[in-house]
């Protein structure tokens, strides 16, 4: 029997740019840096410092984490591409400042083609150290203290409320979330941000994750909240299964990717689906789903652009007002794909690509014109 040939690396790059792999024995460091695409602008995308079972996970990872980067650039209007970078480890056990500057001299040595800046398990301090190897414009979101943005997930759940707004305009014809049952799976960074939002809005919320800590930060803040799941919970610590089956108006899913697949898209009782979490679909038949179960689906890359907005500001000398501004927008950019999903005859989220590919594609073009 033959053996069938090896898979060439280059085909699991998927038309990306550049993939480097960053080793530092004495420190520990293991990292891998995607740059997806430079069409628009340096590859910008934060660094995910996470636990992964094995290398090909976090491959896997980084290299859909630095596509979605590209599509939320482009989509947002910005004169970025996208890049992600993976650290592969426990955060609670592995961070080191001699880590962290190892990570930084990696990045370094990519001259600008890379900017990074916080995600899951990093946060702006951890950039502030990042940043002592790395020269001017590198390194974003970091502290105050350091002329940067601080903690990007204000704008992150700032941009899925407004996109959120957009869709209960669409479903119910009036951009409020008032009186409507919000369900928010994952209250971490941007989660209990979500929250706070909400509640301001007059919706009421129910929230699940599956740290207990993050949950009691919640309750403490806000008592009024309900919560599903947690260690003493009937449904285990994590509640997202009895979440999604509730008597939800909007599912919000603000942990990791691949949230919504198939069995939750057979379960899901709420109308609208906006959440913060990355790549949320499990696989590109999920939209159609979607869509066929009578679920506005808002494009997880267009309303979770908040963050990357505020990161890149700092590029021009960081304004809260300036970056909260562009990222109202997200309203307008998420209604503009609804319209198009509805023209085209199209799911929302492969309207959002459209948008995106043709943007990237236009201004391709017109960089072709050399300059001195």
């Amino acid at each position: 029997m033959s053996t069938p040939a090896p898979t060439s690396v280059f085909d699991q790059l998927h038309q990306h740019e550049q993939v480097v792999f960053c080793h530092d024995e004495p420190t520990g460091l293991r990292a891998i840096i995607a740059i997806h695409s430079t069409a628009l602008g340096p590859a910008l995308g934060g660094t995910r410092f996470y636990p992964y079972a094995d290398e090909q996970s976090a491959l896997a990872d980084v290299l859909e984490l630095s596509r979605g980067m590209t599509y939320k650039a482009a989509a947002a209007g910005l004169d970025l591409g996208g890049g992600k970078a993976v650290i592969i480890g426990d955060p609670a056990l592995d961070k080191s400042e001699a880590l962290l500057r190892a990570y930084g001299r990696f990045v370094q040595t990519l001259g600008g083609r890379y900017v990074t800046a916080c995600d899951v398990g990093t946060f702006s301090p951890d950039m502030d150290v990042v940043a002592r190897e790395c020269g001017p414009g590198v390194v974003t979101g970091r502290t105050e203290e350091h002329g940067g943005a601080g903690d990007s997930s204000v704008l992150t759940a700032f941009g899925v409320f407004q996109g959120m707004r957009a869709a209960a305009l669409r479903t119910w014809g009036d951009p409020t979330l008032r009186g409507r049952r919000v369900g928010v799976a994952g209250v971490g960074k941007v989660g209990r941000h979500l929250v706070d939002l909400l509640l301001e809005d007059g919706a009421d919320v129910v929230v699940t994750d599956v740290s207990e800590r993050a949950l009691a930060v919640v309750r403490a803040a806000h008592p009024e909240v309900d919560v599903v799941g947690g260690p003493d919970g009937p449904d285990g610590p994590d509640g997202t299964a009895a979440l999604v089956a509730s008597d939800l108006d909007v599912y919000a899913p603000c942990a990791l990717g691949g949230a919504l697949d198939d069995a939750t898209v057979d379960a899901l009782r709420a109308r609208v689906v906006c959440g913060a979490a990355n790549n949320q679909l499990a696989h590109p038949g999920i939209a159609k789903r979607l869509e066929d179960h009578g679920v506005l689906y808002a494009p997880d890359y267009v309303v979770n652009a908040g963050g990357l907005i505020q990161v890149a500001d700092e590029r021009e000398g960081f304004s809260f007002p300036r970056a909260q501004r562009r990222a109202s927008g997200i309203y307008d950019t998420t209604l503009r794909i609804f319209e198009l999903a509805e023209s085209d005859g199209v799911p929302p989220a492969v309207a959002a690509d459209r948008v995106a590919e043709h943007r990237i594609a236009e201004v391709s073009r017109v960089r072709r014109i050399w300059t001195v």
